[in-house]
């Protein structure tokens, strides 16, 4: 049997009429993204009152996004504007290998800043020293090795399989399910391995963020001024409007079944996962960061 060498990715084939439009803003949400995310980092690097482990955390989240968009809508873009587009099958690899990593990345950085803001409000006399520059470097570190890692698990698991069948993806991207449909091989011990890696990818930090805001809502309450707890409130709030949109957006793309009628809503539901999502992160904790609103009229004062 020989291995399927090129991919074809259908893309919308039932919006040729909005294809213009989807074209446009797509590009349009590319160039904020770009914008928005490298403002977050130029901002956090020059402000000496955004040095703070919460601050860079955030850049790491804000290079995860940049990674993720990179790797998906210039690609969508082609595949819009033609109908379609054909791939090499490395390279459709490549880029779940890339989208792979930026989501393990974001769901690890998402369980680390929960962390970070359960010892800012649970345990304020502790938290320099947990926190600190050592604690900073060792997770920006393990972070980033851990999610390459893992995905390049998967990649592995895929190099060991056969692709001899039809080489069309329905889809605007490369992505696990569609790539494993490809393949004519059994796939029970990768789709066993999948799921390990789910679990420690994806449950494991989700675990960790949950049982961190159940002590932080119990420590919240409490605290017995109310302004108190507006302000304790007020300190983790973005991370957790940002927690609840990644995973909302993460469980509709996978849990929602995507056959039959319900294709374009899966496209349409991993469009907004692949493309709003990195969109929103630096939108949030900017518009409801005094810090960030502070840096940013001091930035623009002295260009």
């Amino acid at each position: 049997m020989k291995n399927i060498s090129n991919i074809h990715l259908t893309g919308f084939p039932g919006l040729q009429d909005l294809k213009y439009l989807l074209f446009f803003f797509l590009l349009l949400m590319f160039c904020l993204i770009m914008v928005g995310n490298f403002v977050i980092i130029v901002l956090i690097y020059l402000s000496r009152n955004l040095h703070s482990p919460m601050y860079f955390f955030l850049t790491q989240l804000s290079l995860s996004d940049i990674l993720l968009a990179t790797d998906i809508i210039p690609n969508t873009l082609s595949v819009v504007l033609r109908e379609g587009a054909t791939m090499s099958f490395t390279a459709c690899l490549v880029q779940f290998y890339f989208f792979a990593t930026s989501e393990c990345l974001e769901c690890l950085l998402l369980a680390v800043m929960s962390y970070d803001r359960y010892m800012a409000i649970c345990h304020p006399l502790h938290y320099n020293i947990t926190i600190n520059e050592s604690f900073c470097l060792k997770s920006f570190i393990l972070t980033w090795i851990f999610s390459f890692f893992m995905s390049l698990m998967d990649e592995l698991g895929f190099c060991r399989l056969q692709f001899c069948g039809l080489n069309v993806i329905d889809h605007f991207y490369c992505d696990y399910t569609p790539i494993v449909e490809l393949s004519c091989s059994d796939t029970f011990f990768l789709q066993v391995q999948t799921f390990i890696l789910g679990f420690c990818i994806i449950a494991c930090p989700f675990l960790i963020i949950v049982a961190s805001y159940v002590y932080i809502i119990v420590t919240i309450l409490k605290i017995q001024s109310q302004s108190g707890r507006h302000k304790a409130f007020l300190t983790c709030s973005s991370h957790l409007t940002v927690v609840s949109i990644f995973y909302g957006m993460l469980i509709s793309a996978y849990v929602v079944p995507t056959r039959g009628q319900l294709i374009i809503l899966g496209k349409t539901t991993s469009l907004f996962y692949t493309v709003v999502t990195p969109l929103l992160n630096p939108v949030i904790y900017s518009l409801r960061n005094r810090d960030f609103m502070e840096a940013f009229t001091n930035l623009k004062n002295v260009i």
